[in-house]
Formats: structure tokens, sequence, C-alpha cells
């Protein structure tokens, strides 16, 4: 808004990388840098699509360097955190390690009703709010999957000549609501966390506060948030009544460790794994 005039660029890694190849292919290399070194704002979603992609790695860090150097700014996403991207150069992590990292928490029911109603518009489609409601519900963890999930929906509408309702929804979803009928069970985290550390399940109602048991505890808060489809007042209220702000600083708590402690980061992997099977 303070400059009209400047140069703004969104695209998806997999566009980065189909444009260095065509620049290879196209000898067209000053383009290629006219276009990305003299930018004001890149904004660059799934950066992990860079992985083992070493001459475009090369080209990304051209270009991130150049933006720096004019004092343009970068923001990027990815499905983890920077020191957990793997088969990216050291010096590129390194670099996005030395920004601004912040977790991206998934929309609120009431925003993943509005998003899901103002798609389904761009598409062309009218989506009930009542089936936006059941919808969102039941696909709580990003954006991405919220698209999915419309995107069935849709599909499944046209190709049966059906209006969309929450009974076409379910049909449209069944797949993923099968799944989610087995998803993993705050109990079964607490069980496999107190195994994991050695303490007693019971420990995680307890009031007891050593940090043998207290970080276990809040270990288990953060997956029972990660992994489950609970809110953070019912996740309190499984961990012996406590309450939602509680719940909240743990998660965030080991959110940020995680980013920064390698063995943490190690053992919520195993547990991940064990609980996923």
């Amino acid at each position: 808004a303070d400059n009209p005039a400047a140069q703004v660029l969104y695209i998806h890694a997999e566009q980065f990388v189909s444009d260095v190849v065509k620049a290879y292919q196209r000898k067209t290399f000053d383009e290629f840098k006219e276009r990305y070194h003299s930018l004001d704002l890149l904004l660059i979603d799934d950066v992990q699509f860079l992985a083992n992609k070493d001459r475009t790695q090369e080209e990304f860090f051209n270009a991130f360097e150049a933006l720096l150097t004019k004092k343009s700014h970068i923001v990027m996403t990815s499905d983890t955190y920077p020191k957990g991207l793997t088969d990216i150069h050291e010096r590129l992590v390194s670099r996005f390690d030395s920004g601004l990292t912040v977790a991206i928490e998934p929309p609120e029911l009431e925003m993943r009703v509005a998003i899901l109603i103002r798609k389904a518009d761009v598409e062309g489609a009218v989506m009930p709010e009542e089936v936006a409601f059941f919808v969102a519900k039941n696909v709580r963890s990003n954006v991405r999957e919220l698209e999915g999930a419309l995107r069935k929906i849709l599909a499944y509408s046209r190709f049966n000549h059906k209006e969309i309702s929450i009974q076409l929804a379910r049909e449209a979803l069944r797949d993923l609501l099968s799944i989610q009928n087995r998803q993993i069970s705050v109990e079964n985290i607490q069980k496999t966390v107190a195994d994991y550390y050695k303490i007693k399940v019971a420990d995680m109602y307890s009031k007891k506060r050593p940090a043998s048991i207290a970080r276990p505890r809040q270990i288990a808060m953060y997956l029972a948030k990660e992994l489950t489809q609970k809110s953070l007042p019912e996740i309190g209220e499984l961990f012996g009544g406590r309450d939602h702000t509680t719940v909240l600083h743990a998660v965030r708590k080991m959110a940020a460790e995680r980013q920064l402690m390698t063995e943490l980061n190690q053992q919520l992997h195993v547990l991940e794994q064990t609980l996923k099977g």
C-alpha cells in the first residue's frame, strides 16, 4: 500500500523450478535474473519442493542474496521449520533460519466456513452454510486439505447432477471421514508418551510438577493438539481438568523448542511415527 509501484511476485516453488529449467534450456538467464533479482517482495510457497534440485537451489540462493542486498522482503512457507528441511543446501537452510520463523496455525472454525463458501463461489458453485460448517468441523488441519475436500464435493456434485447438501458431502468425503473415525486418541497418546519416558499414565492427570513428569505431560499435550481433532479445552479436560491456557502454553513451548533442540525433535518424530503406526 505504501508503494503501489512495488514489484511483487507470489509463486509456488515448483514454478521456480520450472522457470530455472526453462532458462537453462532456452539460454534466457538474463530475463530470469531480471525477473527474480529485481523484486521488492517475493512470496514463495512450499520451499521443500527445492529438495534434491542442486541447480535450482543454486539459482534460488543467488536470487535470495540479490534480494537481500537490495533490502527486499522474502516470505516463504514450508511443511516444516528450516532445520527440518532435508536435501536442501546448508547455506540456504542457514539463510532461512536467520529470518523470523512462525508457525501458521490452522484457521478457526468460522474462518474455515468462510473459506469454503468463498472458494465454492469462485468455482461457480453455491455451498450452503450448513454444508460448509459440516466440512469445516471434519477438516481442521489446513487450507490445502479444505480445498481438497471442496474439490471432491464439487466433482461429486457435478458428476451425479446433485445439489450440494450435507448428505452429498458425507458421500463425497466418506474415505476421509472413515480415516478420521480411526484417528489417534488422546488416551493412546498419553499411554505411548508415558511408556516412552518411563512414567505412569496416571502422572498425565496428576498435579505433580517435577520436570521428569511435567515435560512428558507437555509433550503429550503437544501431540494431542497435533494429532487429534480435539480442542484445547477438550485436551485440558483429558489431562486432569487443566485449563486450556495450560495446554496452549505447552503446545507453543514444545513447538518452539522442537525447532531449536535436535534431540527433542527426534523424540517427537519417534513418538509421532509410533502413534501413526
